[in-house]
């Protein structure tokens, strides 16, 4: 991969010369060794460098070839299991699977078209072995519930992908359930919902998730027991595109006054100000607040050092950011089931990466009934004294 890049890079340059005639462009020699993991076992490559001269007022810019596939810390990872996904789409984009898997793998290395159809269908198989597996032994206190949109074809034309995550008693947060739904819909959400009941997943604590009426109403019909909290990014773009451009940076601060105080009692306070402040021009955007404001200030009843975890649904936004990037560009190549279980395959990957919550020790408390006021322990169980 490096040798072919670097001879075409020279010999597109061949020409560019100085006043004396010396090359402008010269090799000089390889960065550091490094082994790259493939499937036919570890390989050790080199990547050329070059001096640039043609930077001007610089005796020389050092350049090294990188892919225009792969993402700079795709190169740094030791598992090919977290970067075939990923290639994987850009065979499903262009059509062609060899170049694609030769910017990680340096050579086709045997993997066909009918190689990675082989794959994806390991990846769907590994995808509904983790639906179906018995859940009764994990314990998820905390629940992050919404939908993603990725640009692929899915089964239907209003499709997404419907994501929970949790937090487990220890601190951990674990992908619970991916499938999907059509367009978020209480049917999509409940349907979800109950196969997780129905292997033995208990009602979380609290359930964290956008303004998606489905999501709230089927949680009500399956979990009847888990408190909601509305996500405080959501509801800020909602309320601000309720208003003039000239009006949103002052609302922003009005309505982080309200979330990043230091308490329920504050909080409350803060609500009232944004009433009276925005509710004579613009009573909608108004609301949006009050008439949530139960479900938005819900993360206040929990330890403090949970609270920058449970006011937005952002580890389900920041791990899949990432396959939107890349599945933005497949124009509906590939089938549903290849692309749910890619997905699939990305968040598992990225699953071993996560880091645990905050004062993981307060998990259990939560639990088994522990009482918090804004945020500090008052009383340790249900009918403790």
């Amino acid at each position: 991969m490096g040798g072919e890049g670097g001879h075409q890079y020279m010999a597109e340059l061949a020409g560019e010369r100085d006043e004396a005639g010396r090359r402008l462009v010269v090799r000089n020699g390889h960065h550091r060794e490094r082994t790259v993991t493939t499937a036919a076992g570890p390989i050790a490559v080199k990547s050329p460098r070059f001096n640039d001269k043609r930077v001007e007022g610089d005796t020389g810019e050092r350049k090294r070839l990188s892919s225009k596939i792969l993402a700079p810390w795709c190169g740094k990872s030791p598992k090919i299991s977290e970067i075939l996904p990923l290639l994987y789409l850009h065979g499903l984009s262009s059509g062609d699977f060899i170049p694609a898997m030769e910017q990680f793998l340096g050579s086709a290395a045997g993997l066909s078209p009918a190689t990675v159809t082989r794959l994806t269908k390991q990846w769907s198989d590994d995808h509904a072995a983790f639906q179906n597996r018995d859940m009764s032994g994990s314990d998820y206190v905390y629940v992050w519930a919404d939908g993603v949109h990725p640009k692929v074809r899915l089964g239907q034309a209003h499709s997404c992908v419907l994501v929970l995550m949790g937090v487990r008693t220890d601190g951990s947060k674990e992908l619970i359930a991916l499938a999907e739904g059509l367009h978020e819909s209480t049917e999509s959400w409940a349907d979800l919902l109950r196969d997780c009941r129905r292997h033995g997943m208990r009602d979380p604590e609290l359930v964290v998730g956008d303004g998606a009426t489905g999501l709230w109403r089927a949680l009500a019909k399956v979990f009847p027991q888990a408190r909601h909290q509305r996500c405080w990014v959501h509801k800020t773009r909602n309320v601000v595109n309720a208003l003039p451009k000239s009006a949103q940076p002052s609302t922003k601060k009005a309505l982080q006054e309200i979330y990043n105080v230091e308490g329920r009692d504050h909080a409350g306070k803060a609500v009232k100000d944004f009433g009276r402040a925005y509710s004579a021009k613009w009573p909608n955007a108004v609301k949006k607040i009050t008439d949530d404001v139960e479900e938005l200030l819900a993360f206040y009843d929990f330890p403090a050092e949970h609270w920058v975890h449970l006011r937005t649904t952002n580890p389900i936004k920041s791990t899949f950011s990432t396959v939107k990037l890349r599945t933005k560009v497949t124009r509906g190549a590939g089938s549903p089931a290849a692309a749910l279980a890619m997905m699939f395959k990305l968040a598992e990957s990225a699953q071993a990466r996560w880091r645990a919550i905050t004062a993981p020790h307060l998990v259990p408390l939560v639990r088994t009934g522990a009482r918090f006021e804004s945020g500090v322990l008052v009383e340790r169980s249900r009918g403790a004294a």
